[in-house]
């Protein structure tokens, strides 16, 4: 865990200057640069004109400091506050779709927020979706099955998506992939994959974000028929 009491001992007389806070959001700056393999914490101290040591005081290793920057990529996300009135269902949805594009801006975080959460942003998000779950009118009981399968899809739906960019685009664009994965795709026999050999253009033109609200409408649209399970007028 990171120490937080006393003076960084930096050896420049700046330890006053750095916070944990301002160390990871420089971290955020340069992992957004140069990704993961690109972050040192050498490069890091340089950023911030300070020595390694003050950066160990305030994190622990480098695992821990993306954990962390992931975590504050994610904390972004309530930034995008719903308007009130709106209802828990439409709230709920604005607030995925807020982490989602949150993870979209910085993909190298999404496959960093993890379930269960331990990290402060990542068990607030968790605590809000638990909080709107329980003004829908859902038995308590279920309260917190659905509210775990509303985050679990939020965070991994959205890692699935988002992350691969961060090892596909190194070689190569996210089009060049969908391209070469379509093409994959028909050369199947669709005898046996009748789906994937009639979905090609699909794959090749699909919006990443729409693909995620088109799950998460379904997910809600089914809590909403489980929640108030009468039918529509």
């Amino acid at each position: 865990m990171p120490r937080t009491r006393g003076r960084a001992p930096d050896g420049k007389g700046r330890a006053d200057a750095l916070s944990r806070e301002i160390i990871v959001s420089a971290a955020v700056a340069l992992l957004d640069e140069l990704g993961e393999r690109g972050l040192t914490f050498r490069l890091l101290a340089k950023q911030l004109n300070t020595g390694l040591g003050a950066l160990y005081w305030h994190v622990a290793n480098k695992d821990d400091l993306v954990a962390l920057a992931a975590d504050q990529v994610l904390g972004r996300a309530f930034a995008v506050a719903p308007r009130p009135g709106d209802g828990a269902g439409a709230e709920l949805r604005a607030l995925a779709i807020a982490v989602f594009d949150a993870l979209d801006r910085h993909p190298w975080a999404a496959s960093h927020v993890n379930a269960p959460p331990t990290l402060a942003n990542a068990l607030r998000l968790l605590d809000r979706i638990g909080t709107l779950v329980g003004r829908t009118g859902l038995p308590a009981e279920r309260h917190f099955a659905v509210s775990t399968a509303i985050s679990y899809y939020i965070t991994g739906v959205s890692a699935q998506i988002v992350a691969p960019r961060t090892t596909v685009g190194a070689t190569t664009s996210r089009d060049a992939f969908l391209n070469q994965t379509a093409e994959h795709w028909e050369g199947l026999d669709p005898a046996d994959y009748p789906f994937l050999t009639r979905t090609t253009t699909d794959l090749r033109d699909h919006d990443d974000r729409d693909q995620f609200t088109t799950g998460l409408d379904l997910l809600l649209d089914g809590l909403n028929t489980t929640a108030d399970p009468r039918p529509h007028a």
